[in-house]
């Protein structure tokens, strides 16, 4: 028996729940098909932009009152862009979910991109442009993200930048949303204690109005190109992120890799925690990560440090990388990470936004919905030889390096062994 029910509604529009009886919370999210990935020239920051403006309401609903329409409730609501989703969300009793469907409905269905609106939202964003700037580890994170993926269309910062956001119409913002916002590319996900017919008919009545047929995008390999980035700039840290090629996100490999990133940079008690910063204490921040997309993926691993502790540092992350390829993960460490994942995947799922999370991202991304049981029982078959292997595909792709902080290329280069 499954966990979920799927429905399809006559307009196209995909509707998943969970049941989570005895709660009286509601967690429902509006999942499009669309990120920066998707963004045509004119439109560089587009999603991000419009995931902003549709609070501003449609012709109906002005933004402050659908925010004072949510505050009434007591309700949560909120929305977030990645290159390859958006997400709009709320959180409310299970009383007022009616409520919360027509407020997102009319967000979604009729924004109505007041001119007014369009240009303080600009600011808005221009101001979280600034504000990523001026975040050190925002910086060297883009910055990695942008070198290890460049020349694909995931490339693109989220964001946009200053100039392109300054640039944007009011007709790139509309035309972005004709082309991209459809029910053939939104999922509405709910965890809530309802049936699933009950939230369905609820779901139908509020998003009947809208339509459109799915939406494409340009999947095409991509290889990571090894690079040096450096950003000088005056601070106390140099912020560092090595890294480089993985496997796409659907890839089998991917139970495995969790293992790897767990033991490797994943906790307090993973390698490169305890030897920089448990043992040497030479640094605050250490971990390990793995970005996985439809088509590309790269994992990496991340410090800050003081400047003459750079060399240091980047010598232990090759080590400790060195090691787990060399040798993989020992007996005792596979199954502390397998009761780490176990553990962590079954606290999430106490919580109705996770869950409605976990149901929304993985339809509107074709992934597979697999249960808790199921999850498990993939990462309990894992062996130490399918990590070693993984580690050995993954982490001894060719490397991008990115440092951020008061260093120039030469001392970077030389931190990390690199020939000048």
């Amino acid at each position: 028996m499954s966990f979920y029910d799927l429905s399809v509604l006559p307009n196209g529009l995909r509707v998943i729940t969970e049941r989570m009886p005895g709660i009286r919370s509601v967690a429902v999210g509006v999942w499009i098909d669309t990120g920066t990935r998707d963004e045509l020239g004119n439109e560089a920051g587009a999603s991000h932009f419009l995931e902003h403006l549709l609070f501003k309401g449609s012709e109906a609903y002005t933004a402050r009152m659908i925010s004072e329409s949510f505050d009434a409730m007591g309700a949560q609501s909120n929305a977030f862009t990645t290159k390859e989703y958006t997400c709009f969300w709320a959180r409310c009793l299970d009383e007022d979910l009616d409520q919360s469907l027509l407020l997102l409905a009319e967000m979604l269905q009729r924004p109505a991109f007041r001119p007014d609106d369009i240009d303080a939202e600009r600011q808005v964003v221009v101001e979280e442009i600034l504000m990523s700037e001026d975040d050190a580890e925002d910086v060297v994170f883009e910055t990695f993200s942008a070198a290890a993926l460049a020349g694909h269309a995931l490339e693109r910062p989220i964001l946009g930048t200053i100039d392109s956001v300054e640039a944007m119409t009011g007709a790139d913002l509309s035309g972005y949303w004709k082309r991209r916002y459809t029910t053939g590319a939104a999922v509405v996900a709910v965890v809530s204690s309802l049936e699933h017919d009950a939230v369905v008919a609820r779901v139908a009545a509020q998003f009947h109005g809208w339509g459109g047929d799915p939406v494409d995008h340009e999947h095409t390999p991509h290889v990571v190109p090894p690079s040096l980035r450096v950003v000088t700039k005056d601070a106390e840290q140099v912020h560092l992120v090595v890294g480089g090629q993985m496997f796409p996100r659907g890839d089998s490999r991917r139970w495995a890799f969790e293992l790897l990133n767990h033991v490797l940079g994943g906790g307090m008690s993973s390698r490169l925690f305890q030897s920089i910063r448990e043992d040497r204490g030479l640094a605050y921040s250490v971990y390990s990560f793995g970005m996985p997309f439809a088509d590309a993926g790269v994992w990496g691993v991340y410090a800050g440090t003081h400047p003459r502790h750079l060399a240091e540092v980047a010598g232990l992350i090759g080590d400790e990388i060195a090691a787990v390829v060399a040798d993989g993960l020992s007996d005792d460490e596979l199954s502390r990470a397998k009761s780490a994942v176990r553990g962590s995947l079954a606290l999430s799922l106490e919580d109705a936004n996770s869950r409605m999370t976990r149901l929304g991202r993985q339809l509107v991304t074709g992934g597979e919905l697999l249960s808790t049981g199921e999850r498990m029982a993939l990462i309990d078959a894992v062996t130490a030889e399918d990590v070693q292997q993984v580690a050995r595909e993954v982490l001894s792709t060719g490397r991008v390096a990115v440092a951020h902080g008061p260093v120039d290329e030469a001392t970077v280069q030389q931190a990390l062994g690199m020939a000048t």
